[in-house]
């Protein structure tokens, strides 16, 4: 991990410089806090932090891929139309130069006709000789980027193998802790039962609406709660008054705030379903994970890891090496995250920022 952050930060643009330090760091700090951890509950945190991390790094990476080779298809086509003008105007220098003294002398404007243009051709050679001189440079950047861009889809690579094996890590750290604590041990059988009789997501939450939050326990409406993940937002319908979210491919998801864990299990066609009590007669219900993480009853920490989403991870284009559905921030199946209160849906605006 300190050698793929390393890589990462050798590998982009100046305009880039500032943030990939930034995501080199946190990578680094990720890889210290993760080496250092002795317990299971240290060890989700250092690995929640690093899968982080990485994401943050490889989004800087397909920032920076995206710049050398926007940078690299510019210098390329302007290559192409000046190699050609300046081509032909050494055919023309060539000729010239090959032509017998007394086809250069027989000008129809006589011997001065002759002098003018042999003095014209005297001020023109410098000139092309710089416009030569700047298409080799020009040749170099195009050979230094291309060096760049081939190195950087590399370091995408690595970086994304990287941040499975931490999100590989993290789901096994989760599934071997012990000693969580509880509000309330679900009954399997009872729970198999809710899913079974439910209808619809609503109809689910209700009926878990109130199961373990203590009277008098409350969260009053912040409207800056974090998102449970990064990515391009969009409102709900009338079927589904929340939020969707379309994130990055198997991007972590983790909870905006500390709170009891009533719920975990695939749902309709919500795909895997998590409801969260952060108070009293308060519901974050949280969908569309491919992996969920915790069991019902659990007290789950601010910035706990609550799943991953799905979508393929793989390099889409081998040849401008950035994944183009995490560009575009879509996944298979977005999360999908809808605000109870009382009975109702309420408008997510209240509790999280989404600007």
């Amino acid at each position: 991990m300190r050698f793929a952050a390393v890589l990462i930060l050798l590998a982009l643009p100046l305009a880039a410089q500032q943030t990939a330090d930034d995501a080199a760091q946190q990578l680094l700090a990720a890889n210290a806090q993760l080496g250092a951890a002795e317990g299971a509950d240290d060890q989700i945190t250092a690995l929640t932090q690093t899968v982080q991390a990485y994401e943050t790094g490889l989004i800087v990476m397909r920032q920076s891929l995206r710049e050398i080779t926007a940078r690299e298809t510019a210098v390329a086509t302007d290559l192409a139309a000046r190699r050609d003008e300046i081509a032909g105007l050494l055919m023309v220098l060539a000729s010239i130069g090959q032509s017998p003294q007394p086809v250069m002398l027989a000008n129809p404007e006589g011997p001065v006709g002759a002098l003018r243009a042999g003095m014209m051709i005297a001020d023109l050679t410098p000139a092309l000789r710089d416009d030569v001189a700047r298409l080799q440079r020009e040749l170099d950047a195009l050979r230094d980027l291309r060096d760049r861009r081939i190195a950087a889809a590399d370091m995408l690579r690595e970086g994304l193998d990287f941040a499975q094996t931490a999100r590989a890590a993290l789901g096994r750290a989760i599934s071997e802790r012990q000693d969580v604590p509880r509000r309330f041990v679900e009954d399997p059988a009872q729970t198999a039962q809710r899913v079974a009789t439910a209808q619809t997501l609503a109809a689910l939450a209700s009926d878990l609406a109130g199961l373990s939050m203590p009277e008098g326990a409350t969260l009053a409406p912040a409207a800056d709660l974090p998102l449970p993940v990064a990515g391009i937002i969009r409102t709900g319908t009338r079927d589904r008054p929340g939020i969707t979210i379309a994130a990055a491919p198997r991007a972590l998801v983790t909870s905006p705030v500390r709170a009891t864990l009533l719920f975990r299990g695939p749902l309709l066609d919500y795909g895997n379903v998590i409801i969260l009590e952060p108070a009293q007669d308060v519901l974050f219900v949280i969908a569309g994970m491919a992996e969920a993480f915790g069991q019902p009853g659990e007290i789950i920490e601010a910035g706990a890891p609550l799943g991953l989403m799905g979508g393929d991870v793989g390099m889409d284009d081998a040849n401008s090496g950035h994944n183009q559905a995490i560009d575009a921030g879509q996944t298979t199946q977005p999360l999908y995250l809808e605000v109870r209160g009382g009975q109702g849906p309420v408008n997510p605006d209240a509790w999280f920022a989404l600007e």
